[in-house]
């Protein structure tokens, strides 16, 4: 087997790369031709709500998981092993989950941000509080999207990585500024079916020079790499089956039903039932592209089984596995690493642009329209926009300096999502499915909620837990790594690195970290409940209902006997159209909080 050690990215790649990036930017300048004399928040950052299913699915899945999938799980199941991958069976419970109880209180409500929301069910104080803590969390996680793809590839493709940083994130802002949502949505779906083919292709192509699936199957079961049931109870196991199956479920759920990332592609469509199978169709791309680039990371143990590119610092981060595996396998075919390098910058440019654009329509309908801007017209409201995809864009190419060192950007990426993703799925699902739940009782269940996730995530990251690694080999190492690395393969055998003690850190900072989304929403779901029965839950108006789920209706319906109004009976007015259990008689009427009124279209 050949190592090849130099770079070999050629012309040829470079000219792949290069048309990828011009070919998003032609989409967003072909929307802003055609969408020229539509001057309307509702075009820029809705789509109108009239696009299409099939885009809109493969935008929201490729927008959200793509960049930090196609590197960090390959790194991780070549370092770890395959425990991870039964996160996808979490998908076949988040999926039903956001389809039908979350998705139909957005749709019907005809909101543009999520925030709305919250506004309405609850007070605009909570409104700013949800839309505030979604600013922080794009802004964490753009910028570790956009360099550690950056990082991991400059290293092996010979890209400088501020030319690649700026290439991409000027190129993506460039056109989701002028283009919108739409130029955002069909550049996702184009970039998705260029990272599918060519994660098959390297997949295929990889395996076949190895000998076959059966090849990689048994290398990988010699290693000990091929875990799936690991029914371990110890929650400080990085990843058993019930951290995985638990912690998965609330980190993705979270991203799926309580982000305006995704909730606004479920929005673009034009119907509800467009919009839930915009979520339905996210449950095989995802399984696919698990299974896929968890296979990745076998292909890329079988290929580098008696010669570990980490320990002989063939590669400086384990990030870079997947792209250096790419380059040694079709460095000899121009233009297909310029292809996959393409692919892997398509992840971070979706991201990006997702991003922007949701940040965009939270910044503008949370903040500018509701504090500044009362009454302004449509087509100052679009140009604000605008102005703030653009801002956004140049804030995140900036926030890269900062980003100095992602060690496992899947990790990493999960640990942001964590952090928010937990107290603010925890804030919507008080109000969607607890009609009894007060203003007071959201409010301080989601500062508290978000305050000990940070709490969690902060002290995990200052207090970094040793996480032993799957063995690796040197035998079979050439002599020219010696020359280069100073490591000489016929010291080595099989190599587990040297076992470290955690005892020293805190246990509650040694919890896996996909148990950090589950602490943030515990932690809003309990507080948000003890303090609405201590405050006293909400009886003023009965609630609109098409502010709680509609299980959720029909249980306290046939259950409870709680009347609700209809929206065709009333406009919808927050603050007072909260409904206690009148059964149980639980709490007494509370609206000490300043009310606003927003009436919304008659959804047929």
């Amino acid at each position: 087997m050949t190592y090849i050690l130099k770079d070999v990215f050629g012309t040829i790649d470079d000219v792949v790369f290069a048309l990828m990036l011009l070919l998003s930017a032609s989409i967003g300048i072909w929307y802003a031709i055609v969408d020229r004399k539509k001057n309307s928040t509702q075009e820029y950052l809705m789509g109108g709500r009239t696009l299409s299913v099939f885009p809109v699915a493969m935008s929201s899945w490729h927008g959200f998981l793509s960049a930090v999938t196609l590197l960090g799980v390959p790194s991780e199941v070549y370092r770890y092993g395959t425990q991870y991958l039964t996160t996808f069976l979490t998908f076949f419970l988040i999926i039903p989950a956001t389809a039908y109880l979350y998705v139909p209180v957005y749709y019907n409500l005809r909101i543009t941000s999520a925030y709305e929301y919250l506004g309405l069910r609850f007070h605009r104080f909570i409104r700013t509080i949800g839309s505030g803590v979604f600013f922080m969390h794009m802004m964490m996680y753009m910028p570790i999207v956009l360099y550690a793809p950056a990082l991991a590839l400059a290293e092996v493709t010979g890209i400088k990585i501020w030319t690649a940083i700026f290439s991409t994130g000027l190129v993506c802002t460039f056109y989701t500024c002028i283009g919108g949502v739409k130029a955002v949505v069909w550049t996702d779906c184009l970039q998705s079916i260029i990272m599918y083919g060519v994660v098959l292709m390297v997949v295929i192509k990889g395996a076949i020079d190895l000998g076959g699936f059966d090849v990689v199957w048994q290398r990988g079961l010699a290693s000990g790499r091929i875990e799936f049931f690991n029914f371990e109870v110890d929650p400080t196991i990085r990843h058993t089956f019930m951290t995985v199956m638990i912690g998965g479920y609330f980190t993705w759920i979270g991203n799926y039903a309580a982000s305006q990332s995704m909730v606004q592609r479920y929005l673009t469509v034009k119907s509800l039932r467009d919009a839930q199978l915009c979520v339905w169709l996210n449950l095989p791309a995802v399984i696919i592209l698990n299974i896929l680039t968890g296979f990745a990371g076998l292909v890329i143990y079988a290929y580098y089984w008696q010669c570990d590119p980490i320990g002989t610092k063939l590669i400086q981060a384990p990030d870079q596995l997947f792209p250096r595996f790419v380059m040694e396998t079709f460095g000899k075919f121009q233009g297909l690493p310029g292809l996959f390098v393409a692919g892997v910058y398509s992840g971070a440019v979706s991201t990006m642009a997702t991003g922007m654009n949701s940040l965009a329509a939270t910044v503008l309908e949370d903040f500018i329209k509701i504090y500044i801007g009362k009454n302004m017209s449509e087509r100052t409201a679009t140009r604000v926009g605008k102005i703030l995809s653009l801002s956004f864009g140049l804030l995140t190419i900036a926030f890269t300096f900062v980003v100095h060192k992602v060690t496992s950007i899947l990790q990493a990426a999960m640990l942001v999502h964590g952090i928010v993703g937990g107290p603010m799925l925890g804030i919507f699902t008080l109000g969607m499915f607890f009609p009894f739940v007060n203003a007071w009782g959201a409010g301080i269940g989601l500062l508290s909620g978000f305050a000990t996730s940070m709490w969690f995530g902060i002290g995990q990251f200052l207090n970094p837990v040793y996480i032993p690694e799957d063995p690796v080999s040197y035998e079979g190492c050439p002599d020219l790594y010696y020359n280069i690395t100073g490591i000489n393969a016929t010291s080595y055998s099989h190599f587990s690195h040297q076992e470290k003690n955690n005892e020293d850190i805190s246990y509650v900072f040694r919890l896996s970290y996909l148990y950090l989304c589950v602490i943030g929403f515990c932690t809003v779901f309990v507080i948000g409940l003890l303090v609405s029965f201590i405050t006293g839950c909400q009886r003023g108006k009965p609630v609109d209902e098409r502010l709680i789920t509609p299980l959720a209706v029909w249980f306290y319906k046939h259950v409870f006997n709680v009347k609700f109004v209809k929206s065709s009976d009333s406009g919808l007015t927050h603050a007072t159209s909260l409904q206690s259990i009148k059964k149980e008689n639980l709490c007494e009427s509370i609206d000490t909080l300043p009310k606003e009124s927003k009436h919304f279209q008659k959804v047929e």
